[in-house]
């Protein structure tokens, strides 16, 4: 096992130097900000930083100070050093890529207390300073040997990172005429607002009006550039909605502060409603940090108990979303307990006989297989063990799960266990419906509405 020693202060000589070599990253950039909670945009914003002095992303000078403790922590003196002051000058800047070589040397040693005074040097790639500066340390005075501790490997999540990249995809698209039921707390009406600053949406708020200049009063937002038509309470909210949608006032709904039920039995209502010839659904669109691509789940929130004819019209669906992000040909797996088929869980028949489905054609643009278990859905490794040759394991974009139930657990845990970030939409209405949780953040919120968009405007390319 390799050990990790140090100098005892007599064993330290004048002229003494230690030194490491370290090429910084972005990730070294953005874990130190994590660490240290400095956000400066210097740092991590690549635009702004194109503006400033230096003209691009540089580390925060402490990173350059903290590579000089490491060389004091565990080299010289190393082990039992106890850090006294330290005085350092920044002579250049440090980007993403340069190499930098830290070194200290001996300059004073002061018997009585033990101390070493080091002179600190930074140099990179090119032999230019950019560090210099001195560094005051209580030197060890017995000899300590230890085993090397060997740290864990640190991944970077940056969560909503997909929604981001949806957002990107809407330049350049106008914003779709949007009427936001009850928005009367401050989280879906923020929600709202913040989708109209980025151009996604326009808001037409529909609801009892003082509850809603209420909400905005609590978040300190300015209604003035936007349209409000006045309800006496939800349930009105949902059915004038519904009803601006069917006359082509409004190009989608976006859920506000009601509950799921309320405003799907206006969208569903036979003669007043939304409805067409395809059954309707939902997707939750999740951006699920460690999923190496996106993942959309379907049905956890309409559709309890799907036949197998609601089941196809619920994958039609979410491939047809798909389509519209940008997902040509979307691979689904149709979610089972198992990956063979038996006759003791209908769930493995409707996944054979959908599967045939896509053979004849009565299924289309997607690759399906199942039925699946999860594991063998999203790893491959898992797949190879259980010997299943598929076109989709380990690689799919939609898991159709056998019921609401099934759906929600998955999503809830991949939301509470894995750090996804969750978006919602309704398929298969006359426009999209926006269906955020009541817990839903504002990213969230917006990659559902960049969702809406895209699929407003995909259909509106295909007709």
């Amino acid at each position: 096992m390799e050990l990790i020693e140090n100098r005892t202060f007599d064993e330290i000589k004048l002229g003494d130097t230690a030194s490491l070599v370290r090429t910084l990253t972005y990730k070294d950039i953005e874990l130190f900000a994590i660490m240290s909670g400095d956000i400066n945009p210097t740092h991590l914003d690549d635009a702004f930083a194109k503006s400033n002095t230096f003209h691009r992303v540089v580390a925060h000078g402490m990173w350059s100070g903290a590579l000089i403790s490491t060389v004091l922590g565990t080299q010289l003196p190393g082990p039992g050093t106890v850090y006294v002051d330290q005085s350092l000058h920044f002579q250049g800047a440090i980007g993403s890529g340069d190499t930098i070589t830290v070194t200290v040397k001996v300059r004073e040693k002061i018997e009585q207390t033990h101390r070493v005074i080091f002179d600190c040097r930074a140099v990179n790639q090119n032999a230019e300073e950019v560090v210099t500066g001195t560094a005051d340390v209580m030197a060890p005075i017995e000899k300590i040997s230890r085993p090397r501790i060997a740290l864990s490997e640190v991944e970077l999540w940056q969560k909503g990172r997909r929604y981001e990249l949806l957002i990107k995809m809407t330049h350049g698209l106008d914003p779709i005429r949007t009427a936001v039921v009850h928005p009367v707390d401050v989280p879906s009406l923020l929600g709202a607002v913040e989708a109209a600053r980025i151009n996604l949406i326009k808001p037409v708020l529909v609801g009892p009006e003082p509850r809603i200049r209420a909400a905005a009063a609590l978040a300190q937002l300015d209604l003035a550039p936007y349209e409000i038509v006045p309800t006496e309470h939800s349930e009105a909210a949902a059915a004038q909605a519904v009803a601006m949608a069917r006359t082509g006032k409004v190009e989608a709904l976006m859920k506000g502060d009601l509950h799921t039920d309320e405003l799907m039995h206006a969208v569903v209502d036979a003669e007043y409603g939304l409805r067409t010839a395809r059954r309707l659904s939902h997707v939750f669109a999740i951006d699920a940090p460690d999923y190496p691509r996106p993942l959309f789940i379907t049905d956890a929130a309409i559709n309890i108990y799907p036949t197998l004819a609601d089941k196809r019209d619920i994958i039609q669906n979410a491939i047809d979303l798909a389509h519209a992000l940008g997902i040509p040909e979307p691979r689904v797996a149709i979610l089972s307990a198992i990956e063979v088929v038996t006759e003791k869980i209908k769930s493995t028949l409707d996944a054979a006989a959908l599967c045939k489905m896509a053979d004849r054609g009565q299924i289309t643009g997607g690759i399906l297989d199942g039925p699946l278990a999860f594991d063998n859905a999203v790893s491959a490794e898992s797949a190879r063990t259980k010997g299943i040759i598929s076109p989709v394991a380990g690689r799919a974009d939609i898991f159709v799960v056998p019921d609401l139930e099934a759906g929600n657990m998955l999503a809830k845990q991949l939301e509470y266990l894995a750090e996804a970030q969750m978006a919602g939409i309704v398929l298969g209405a006359r426009v999209p419906i926006i269906l955020t949780s009541r817990s839903d953040g504002t990213l969230a919120r917006l990659g559902s509405c960049a969702i809406a968009l895209l699929l407003a405007r995909h259909k509106g390319t295909k007709t």
